[in-house]
């Protein structure tokens, strides 16, 4: 009971926690203009509170962390980044990178279940959950791809988790086609362009998807204080 408490509780915060993203995302807006861009980064990087707050005063608002790898296993650095992340002030979210490798690893919905959980039980405050959805050991069989997604998917619901998915538009037609069960949910779009924070080209939709929620413009990038890093901007 005691730990059912906690989840709830933790989950709860969670919810609080991304409103107030939300608010201040409004906030920035509605100060600089509705245009403006808020940017941010992912890494897999080690970062400390000291890097993450070099990183706060270069610009980068928020951070988007691994807390799942492909390798089946539950990402206790990108926890600590997390952690490290929110202590320096910055907006946090986190992506779930599944193992795809059966039966080595488990199923993907128990893969889920264990990052929340885990999340939940470390006490971590979080906005958003996004699977990441790229071309990395998927099989070819884009109907059991699908059906793959959607028991990620549905875990998430009944757990009761805001969540989108990470993926571009290459990624996700090869993995599934066109496929538009999920178009109401989030996307966090990977498309990589010049590094000035604007929004690069013309979105072309795809999976349902009529525009993003979030970009990923850059990659690999030699960022400030001394990270390599991807950009991602908040429009």
């Amino acid at each position: 009971m005691i730990t059912g408490y906690i989840s709830r509780n933790v989950n709860e915060q969670s919810q609080t926690y991304l409103k107030v993203q939300r608010l201040v995302s409004l906030l920035i807006c509605s100060l600089f203009g509705i245009s403006a861009a808020i940017m941010g980064f992912d890494s897999v990087e080690s970062l400390s509170m000291d890097t993450f707050r070099c990183l706060k005063d270069n610009g980068h608002m928020f951070f988007i962390g691994r807390i799942w790898r492909s390798l089946g296993k539950f990402d206790w650095d990108g926890l600590q980044n997390i952690r490290n992340a929110y202590e320096a002030g910055l907006y946090v979210s986190v992506y779930i990178f599944p193992c795809l490798d059966f039966p080595k690893c488990a199923p993907v919905q128990d893969q889920v279940e264990k990052t929340i959980n885990t999340l939940n039980e470390e006490g971590v405050r979080y906005g958003m959950v996004f699977l990441d959805i790229q071309m990395f050991d998927w099989p070819s069989d884009k109907e059991e791809n699908r059906k793959t997604i959607d028991a990620m998917a549905q875990k998430l619901d009944e757990m009761n988790v805001e969540w989108g998915f990470y993926t571009s538009k290459r990624n996700w037609n090869a993995i599934v086609g066109n496929w538009d069960k999920w178009k109401h949910k989030k996307l966090w779009w990977s498309y990589w362009g010049n590094n000035d924070g604007q929004r690069y080209g013309d979105f072309t939709p795809f999976g349902g998807w009529t525009d993003f929620y979030m970009q990923q413009y850059a990659g690999d990038v030699n960022g400030p204080c001394s990270v390599s890093l991807n950009l991602d901007y908040y429009a």
